[in-house]
């Protein structure tokens, strides 16, 4: 209450320096510095030819060090009917203030979070009919810049009809940009990231500008910031691309696109007013490393709705679907009993989850059993072995029978539903989202979400979502070559920084290039085992799985080190990292830590500071690739030393591989 005060005390009388003296706002520019000083954001209005006099474009701008990341961008909304709301305004006050977010996580980078800011609250209104006003709410954090349009109740404006948001991200220089290149707005997210320089998305640079490129986006500025585009709290509101500014190559600018609802009739986003935007977040940092390690995206969501998470459990889980539902035999056999194989195996790894996937039910009833699997009765098995089941479900079917279907899988003794195929963040699509945690919180059930837009947050208002897919995964190594090292070392850098990556990592029939082929049963995986291993830890996923048959790991040493890792961390530490070349990742959870360390095709050699651990020993189990893993990806060597925070460790990274290592304190 104490806090509270103060910063409500300190933004009364921050609105009484901008707003009290006629025309300070408003020659002035609004600024705000993060609490160390390195990041500043500055609003002003750009003269225009606007109907009032001295009115024109607000812009932002963005400094890292004192160095510009973004020069002026202009901040507009497009409403049904009306004239562009922000392009011939003036700026009537400012309200500056400072707060600290403290909250808890359940699953997230870090257990705790306390993160400092200082705000801002830019208001603006036409001089000139129609006379509108809205707002820019802004925060600088360390390690981002966050802002959202805010529309208040107002004579000029019945309702907030979005037709298009015009935010600007007008770039200082052409920056190195990983994008995610996207056909259209009803897609799963599963493609590469690719890099090319921002200007090479324009026209002019040979790719059509109308492109959709996803969020987030990574960028680099040499010599200025590592910076990223996303997006937090989407709640009531439409999901955000970024394209090309049409011609604009020479002056390397982005702008928002939103989501159209999926029949293509009427605005982006239709809502009551007052009505606030998705926060536009800008990570950035020294490193690309900063960029993951930045809480900022769960800072901007509204706090946890579910008063008792007590049954929310983050964990591990045997998986039917990757290996082709290969029985003990090794023949694939989607039935009752071959399912309660892969409930032993979970039971006898120590995993509290079997996840059966897509087949069990009725087509388009996910209410009904179609005579393969008696999820009940399966269900009923599991609980003698102190495993629990999750179950697969079309998103389709789960926005029309819901109501039914959860209260049915809570008296089935189900306890989380993977949610497939969505594949849709218009207005309504995000809402579903919202819909289905609430919901499925009402009845005890986690959600994964799969074929899904890459997360924003909401697993900190709903901790009953611990996953999402929105990447190119280890599925395709069923049907393509698509999947490998090279993705694996982007991935952290950029779909990673939205939130949870159900990458589903774990494969352990390992092979080379040369020796891969896809197939959909018994699946091969390019690189090496070790690699596989890392990923447990460079990948962040509370709802994790074993991906491979039982038989894969049978006998396996290094499969201790999958029995071992845990889901959920205390804190994260990116130790150094090359978007497309390696990535070196530790966690910690309690007092042991645990190292992921990968490369893409090249191989390296790589010095790794042990400076995170706290003090006294640590015995360092260590899981790296053989001296002839290239050859023999499946080659494993696995040894143990004691360490101490002052030591140094070298690992040897085979092409296309890695190393996993469990640190467990000796106290």
């Amino acid at each position: 209450m104490l806090k509270l005060k103060v910063r409500a005390l300190f933004a009364m009388s921050a609105l009484v320096v901008f707003g009290s003296v006629p025309g300070l706002a408003q020659s002035g520019a609004p600024e705000v510095s993060s609490p160390d000083h390195r990041i500043t954001l500055r609003f002003a209005v750009v003269p225009g030819k606007g109907p009032a006099s001295g009115e024109g474009q607000l812009v932002y701008s963005v400094t890292f060090r004192g160095k510009p990341v973004l020069e002026d961008s202009a901040l507009s909304l497009q409403l049904a009917n009306q004239p562009p709301l922000g392009t011939a305004v003036h700026i009537a006050s400012s309200t500056a203030g400072s707060g600290v977010d403290d909250y808890a996580l359940l699953a997230g980078k870090t257990s705790a979070v306390q993160d400092a800011y200082n705000d801002v609250t830019v208001r603006v209104a036409e001089g000139a009919s129609p006379g509108r006003n809205f707002a820019v709410e802004a925060r600088v954090y360390n390690s981002a810049v966050a802002f959202r349009y805010q529309v208040p109740q107002q004579a000029a404006l019945a309702r907030y009809q979005l037709t298009q948001e015009d935010t600007e991200f007008h770039l200082s220089d052409d920056a190195t940009a990983w994008a995610i290149r996207l056909p259209n707005y009803q897609t799963p997210y599963e493609g590469e990231y690719m890099r090319q320089t921002v200007s090479a998305l324009s026209n002019e640079g040979g790719v059509r500008s109308d492109i959709l490129n996803g969020a987030p986006m990574l960028l680099h500025l040499p010599g200025v910031a590592w910076a990223a585009i996303c997006e937090a709290d989407t709640e009531g509101n439409s999901a955000m691309y970024l394209e090309a500014v049409p011609g604009d190559w020479k002056n390397h600018s982005l702008m928002t696109k939103v989501s159209p609802p999926v029949d293509g009739h009427g605005p982006a986003v239709d809502a009551s007013l007052p009505h606030h935007s998705a926060w536009r977040v800008l990570l950035l940092g020294d490193t690309a490393g900063a960029l993951i390690e930045s809480n900022a995206i769960s800072d901007l969501n509204p706090p946890n709705r579910i008063a008792d998470t007590s049954w929310i459990h983050p964990g591990k889980a045997s998986w039917d679907w990757w290996s082709g539902d290969l029985d003990p035999d090794g023949r694939p056999a989607y039935t009752t009993k071959n399912m309660e194989y892969y409930v032993d195996f979970a039971a006898k790894s120590g995993f509290p989850y079997m996840m059966l996937d897509a087949g069990w039910s009725a087509r388009d009833d996910i209410t009904k059993l179609n005579g393969s699997v008696d999820v009940p009765e399966l269900v009923r098995y599991a609980a003698k072995k102190n495993v629990k089941v999750w179950i697969w479900a079309h998103s389709k079917a789960v926005a029309a029978q819901m109501q039914t279907a959860f209260p049915l899988y809570e008296k089935w003794g189900v306890v989380g539903v993977k949610v497939d195929f969505v594949q849709r963040n218009d207005q309504k699509g995000i809402q579903f989202y919202y819909d289905v945690g609430k919901f499925a919180a009402e009845h005890h059930l986690m959600l994964d979400f799969h074929g899904a837009t890459p997360p924003w947050g909401i697993e900190r208002t709903y901790p009953n979502i611990l996953n999402y897919e929105a990447v190119l995964g280890l599925e395709y190594n069923k049907v393509t070559r698509r999947d490998g090292p090279l993705n694996r070392t982007v991935y952290p850098f950029t779909r990673m920084l939205s939130g949870p990556l159900d990458y589903t990592p774990g494969g352990f029939d390992n092979v080379t290039e040369e020796d891969f082929v896809p197939r959909s049963v018994h699946p091969m995986v390019v690189g090496t085992r070790a690699q596989q291993l890392a990923l447990y830890v460079v990948f962040r996923a509370p709802f994790e799985m074993i991906s491979d048959a039982p038989s894969a790991y049978a006998n396996q040493p290094s499969f201790q080190f999958l029995r071992d890792v845990p889901v959920v961390w205390d804190a994260t530490r990116v130790l150094d990292g090359d978007p497309g070349e390696f990535i070196t990742v530790a966690r910690r959870h309690g007092r042991d830590w645990y190292l992921g360390s990968i490369t893409n095709w090249s191989p390296r050699t790589l010095t790794v500071p042990l400076d995170f651990l706290g003090g006294g020993a640590y015995t360092a189990e260590i899981y790296e690739d053989a001296p002839d893993a290239a050859q023999h990806p499946k080659h494993v060597s696995i040894r143990k030393q004691t360490v101490h925070s002052s030591d140094t460790l070298t690992l040897p990274l085979a092409k296309g591989g890695g190393c996993a290592i469990r640190f467990v304190s000796a106290s």
